[in-house]
């Protein structure tokens, strides 16, 4: 039962679920980590934002930020002009794939079920 105490005491924050969510939610981090993780080595800026399309720049450009910051994604940038910058999922982020994998794995199985009630 104290399991259920996170939430009567409002710390479900102080969760593994919830520190999962923050690293995973946003409308395009699950789709870019993905593409990151299909594309099986470094890619380019421009590159993601054609695979994200209709994906803008700044909010590609902020969702990089926190998937970096968090640790999940690899920026490496080259000294040249003009600049060039990869981007690759770290360990931690490759450890999240099969994560996401379980979780759409769900989805589709209940998509399915939800489809044969209606």
């Amino acid at each position: 039962m104290a399991d259920i105490d996170y939430i009567t005491e409002n710390r479900l924050e102080d969760t593994g679920f919830a520190y999962t969510l923050r690293l995973i939610g946003g409308k395009y981090k699950m789709q870019l980590l993905y593409a990151l993780a299909l594309n099986h080595g470094p890619i380019r800026y421009n590159a993601l934002k054609r695979l994200l399309a209709p994906i803008s720049f700044k909010t590609l450009t902020n969702t990089l930020r926190e998937l970096e910051n968090d640790g999940l994604v690899i920026r490496k940038e080259y000294p040249q002009v003009p600049p060039k910058v990869e981007y690759s999922l770290s360990a931690h982020g490759e450890s999240l794939v099969p994560v996401m994998d379980d979780i759409c794995s769900w989805g589709e199985r209940q998509a399915v079920v939800h489809k044969k009630q209606l």
